[in-house]
């Protein structure tokens, strides 16, 4: 696993070798172990190296080919280099590594852009080939490793994290008011924006030619539902279970030590219990828990734990834990509000003093249908024939009227929400489950100006537009599907990266491989989603694999007590940051709006806990990129 960065000076003007040294110096907790730069006039490449396979000299990166030609780096594992190489050989090619990086190299020369469909794994790579002046970056299927890029016309610059990028003083520190915009409603700013104007990510499953100064972008790989498999139960619950064996087995390859996270819940639950099966040695397993039992999950992680004897290592997050956000927030490059990064940064953290490998349960939620979301979606639109929307919303009324304590679990708070989400269609029902600030919320939290400047948005639009290309025939999968091409990717997978790489760990998915998806997405969506029972059949599968205690818990996530925190421990910082003079002079938002929304959780009137840390980050990323020039 490494960082990557490089420069095209469009004007042929040479690359200076102290800024790709700043490039690359930014990136070192990506790439500890090694570092290279290659100039050549106006093309400039920088690597930060972490080793894990080949970890000889020959390993070493930017890497060429036999005659110098080509130049490549990547940041990744393809998992099938070892299949690719005899091919490559009989083809004429010559090997002097044992490196996948070389592999991709040799692909390219064959393939040209091609080469992408030849891969298996997680990559984010780029090709400077001098043959014909062109740059070829991409990235893999999902979008597990990262990309940025930052043209203007006269250059162009990549690299792993904006803050490399932004090592260039050229590239100006400017907010974009409609990347935030999005930000506030669903925590993370979507591809292909970022927080700053001028500086794209490359979505996943796309690639990227730099030729003769222009770009061209070019999508490789989708997703699809249809045609379903047509055999039983029985043959698919053996068949997803093999291939989930073969996509762990391929993921445990590695020349330092390996462990897993272990949360309690069924995905990361089910990697330890297969990685068992294949180790000679004890899995190390790590998990995070909390003082607040409604948050805590170790008793889940200890049954699995002692089922298959792993050497398991926990660590105990309190609430001065938020001390480590300022650090959160450099990683992250950009506002991230998804609160879950707190604990994954503090198990990443315990992890890497024991291993620099790690496998994950990522993906089975959006595979397998694991969101209660899901089933709350199917459910309404059940019932919709016996409760009318304008029944239910002539009742909402009263239904906020009963008391919930500001507790998220109780009762009638999720009557509350579920009476404000089922007035709304199945596609909107889902947005509105998913997301934060409405854009109703938002009209009474901008300021006029900042209204006016973002009023031709909506938000929603780019989750929609993703609903509805899905290749798929029903409700249930046009919703995975979306939640494939953005909740996972822009939210979900930026968290787990971000937060190992900060730690210099390396995150394996098992569930996010991309030949897995493709099977289980023919699955029939009923098999999935069965009733209200959510991952139906991959609980089938993982029967008697996996206690029934974790198989047929309720699902709780990977939560953050912040409701605790923001009326006790926070109380204070969070009034203190979001009501003060510089924020508000930042013109995006109406002061006493954000007051109502933090004395309305205080008072337990609501509970805000996600739209309080929602401005809170945005804020803290203001004050340590925009403000510091």
């Amino acid at each position: 696993m490494c960082g990557i960065c490089g420069k095209v000076n469009l004007n042929n003007e040479p690359v200076g070798e102290n800024l790709l040294g700043r490039m690359t110096s930014s990136l070192v907790h990506r790439g500890p172990d090694d570092s290279g730069i290659r100039i050549s006039g106006n093309v400039g490449l920088g690597h930060r190296r972490l080793s894990i396979i080949d970890l000889s000299p020959q390993g070493h990166q930017p890497m060429c080919n036999e005659d110098g030609t080509v130049w490549i780096v990547y940041n990744g594992e393809i998992y099938n280099f070892l299949d690719l190489r005899p091919d490559l050989m009989a083809k004429g090619h010559t090997f002097r590594s044992r490196s996948d990086t070389e592999t991709i190299i040799h692909l390219y020369e064959e393939y040209g852009t091609a080469c992408l469909q030849y891969l298996r794994g997680m990559f984010a790579f780029a090709i400077w080939d001098e043959r014909d002046k062109s740059l070829f970056i991409a990235r893999d299927r999902i979008g597990k490793k990262p990309l940025y890029y930052y043209s203007d016309g006269k250059t162009f610059i990549f690299a792993s994290e904006i803050k490399a990028i932004l090592a260039d003083e050229r590239v100006e520190r400017v907010p974009d008011h409609e990347a935030i915009h999005h930000y506030l409603t669903y925590q993370y700013v979507p591809s292909p924006w970022t927080a700053f104007r001028g500086i794209r990510k490359l979505p996943p499953a796309q690639y990227l030619i730099l030729k003769n100064g222009e770009i061209t972008l070019c999508r490789y790989w989708q997703l699809t539902y249809l045609p379903k498999h047509a055999i039983k139960e029985k043959d698919l619950k053996h068949e997803i279970l093999e291939r989930l064996k073969e996509a762990v087995r391929i993921r445990l390859i590695s020349e330092v030590p390996l462990g897993a996270f272990l949360s309690g819940g069924i995905d990361s639950s089910a990697i330890v219990a297969v990685m068992a099966g294949m180790m000679n040695e004890p899995v190390k397993t790590f998990s995070i828990g909390f003082r607040e039992e409604a948050y805590n999950e170790l008793k889940f992680a200890r049954m699995v734990a002692d089922k298959y004897k792993t050497d398991h290592t926990e660590f105990m997050v309190e609430p001065d834990a938020v001390d480590i956000l300022p650090k959160l927030v450099w990683h992250y490059n950009e506002p991230f509000a998804d609160p879950s990064a707190i604990p994954t940064y503090y198990v990443s953290k315990l992890a890497r003093e024991h291993v620099t490998v790690i496998l994950n349960g990522d993906g089975g939620d959006e595979n397998f249908a694991g969101y209660a979301r899901y089933a709350l979606n199917a459910f309404s639109e059940k019932v919709r024939r016996f409760f009318s929307p304008a029944l239910v919303r002539a009742m909402h009324p009263l239904f906020m009227l009963l008391p919930h304590g500001g507790n998220p679990n109780s009762f009638f708070w999720r009557l509350k929400r579920f009476s404000q989400v089922y007035v709304r269609s199945p596609e909107l029902r889902n947005a509105d489950m998913l997301c934060h600030f409405m854009a109703e919320m938002k009209s009474d939290l901008y300021t006029e100006a900042f209204r006016d400047e973002v009023s031709g948005t909506d938000s929603f639009d780019l989750l929609l537009a993703k609903f509805h290309e899905a290749g798929a025939d029903n409700l249930l999968e046009r919703t995975l599907y979306s939640d494939v091409m953005m909740y996972l990717p822009d939210a979900l997978l930026v968290k787990v990266d971000v937060a190992s790489m900060a730690n210099s760990l390396e995150a394996r998915s098992p569930f996010l491989d991309h030949e897995l998806m493709e099977f289980v997405a023919r699955v029939p969506a009923q098999l999935k989603l069965k009733g209200m029972t959510t991952k139906h059949i991959l609980k089938e599968t993982l029967r008697g694999i996996l206690p029934d205690e974790v198989l047929f818990r309720e699902k709780m996530g990977f939560g953050v007590p912040l409701d605790y925190w923001f009326r006790n421990e926070l109380k204070e910082m969070a009034f203190d940051t979001l009501l003060g003079q510089r924020a508000m002079e930042r013109g995006y938002f109406n002061r006493d709006y954000v007051r109502e929304i933090l004395d309305d959780h205080v008072s337990r009137k609501w509970n805000w806990q996600y739209h309080i840390f929602n401005l809170l980050m945005l804020e803290l990323w203001h004050r340590e990129f925009i403000d510091r020039v």
